[in-house]
């Protein structure tokens, strides 16, 4: 399978590495808008073919596939190239920044027969695949309640660098520089990861989001700092189950941590996956006397194997285009109602 690597920046290494470790898969060629950066990426990862023009790769045409990787704002219109040119695409989150773009992706793949999946990538942990498929067999009943947080703390600690002074941070805290905040960047990660395990998505949301001073004027050099910074949503399911979901970089303690607690009518189960990863479940007659006990997990397929042998098999594969604008929706429905609220830097 020959894949093209579209974009070529902090997030390329890791996708070229996993391409790498995917049986019958290679990285054939490596674009960016930055020609010396795609050629320089390409040569360190010993790829043969670099570009600095999407539009030229196109015209070269020996792919089979594309990773894109390039930055949100980025996806829809490459995108949509690409899947007129007959190409299966595996695309960063979020699918795009808005639904009705993520929608016409989602409409022009499926029209086009094309493999599309979105590189949900904690889709990738087997704790989180095993809790999906005990959920979905009924082993712990009817699903009643659901908690789910992603927990970051890099506004508090330096454990990675100071944000106030590396711009790879500081765009993350800055509308102006194309940010979306905790929501956009880690919201759609937690919410699949909700969503997923429970095997539903959410029909109702209500949500609150928070921007908090940072600097004196809120102003970093060129870096307006005004993107959410802690993100809270009360969802309900389409089987009635209330949820909570929430994200923040003000979690201390926690430099990088998804948790998920699902409650069912004849036990739960409960997830957390950072520094290290447990699962366990509450069913039987421990739920007379609130006794656990921890679940094994067996090794998953990644994304990028699920994307070739989907490929293979001519039928795409989940997490989708479809399943990521569904996503999106309740992502914006989240933004309107924080503009309707007419929020204040705290």
């Amino acid at each position: 399978m020959r894949i093209m690597l579209l974009g070529t920046g902090n997030m390329a290494a890791n996708h070229a590495h996993l391409i790498r470790m995917t049986p019958d898969a290679e990285v054939v060629a490596g674009v960016d808008v930055d020609a010396r950066r795609a050629r320089n990426f390409s040569d360190e990862h010993g790829i043969p073919y670099a570009f600095g023009d999407l539009d030229e790769a196109i015209a070269w045409g020996k792919f089979d596939a594309v990773a894109n990787v390039t930055p949100d704002q980025a996806h829809h219109p490459t995108t949509m190239k690409l899947l007129a040119a007959g190409k299966h695409v595996l695309c960063e989150k979020p699918l795009a920044e808005t639904f009705p773009l993520a929608d016409e992706m989602a409409r022009a793949a499926e029209k086009a027969g094309l493999v599309n999946m979105v590189n949900l990538s904690y889709r990738d942990v087997p704790a989180l695949q095993t809790a999906q498929i005990m959920i979905a067999r009924g082993e712990i009943g009817e699903v009643r309640h659901i908690e789910a947080s992603y927990r970051q703390s890099w506004l508090v600690g330096n454990h990675w660098g100071d944000w106030r002074t590396e711009p790879r941070w500081l765009w993350r805290l800055s509308e102006k520089h194309g940010s979306k905040g905790v929501l956009g960047d880690i919201g759609i990660h937690i919410l699949d990861f909700a969503s997923y395990a429970v095997g539903m998505t959410p029909v109702a949301v209500q949500a609150q989001l928070a921007t908090f001073s940072k600097a004196p004027g809120n102003q970093i050099g060129e870096y307006s700092i005004d993107a959410n910074d802690s993100a809270v949503m009360s969802v309900r399911f389409e089987n009635g189950a209330l949820g909570v979901i929430h994200a923040s970089r003000f979690m201390t303690g926690y430099a990088n941590t998804l948790k998920l607690a699902v409650f069912g009518t004849t036990g739960a189960i409960e997830l957390s996956h950072g520094q290290y990863t447990s699962l366990r479940i509450c069913s039987g007659d421990g739920v007379h006397n609130q006794a656990w006990r921890d679940l094994a997990t067996e090794p998953v397929k990644t994304n990028y194997q699920r994307f070739v042998a989907a490929i293979e098999s001519g039928k795409t594969a989940e997490p989708s285009f479809r399943h990521a604008a569904n996503l999106q929706r309740v992502i914006d429905r989240c933004y309107d109602m924080d503009a309707a609220a007419a929020p204040q830097i705290a």
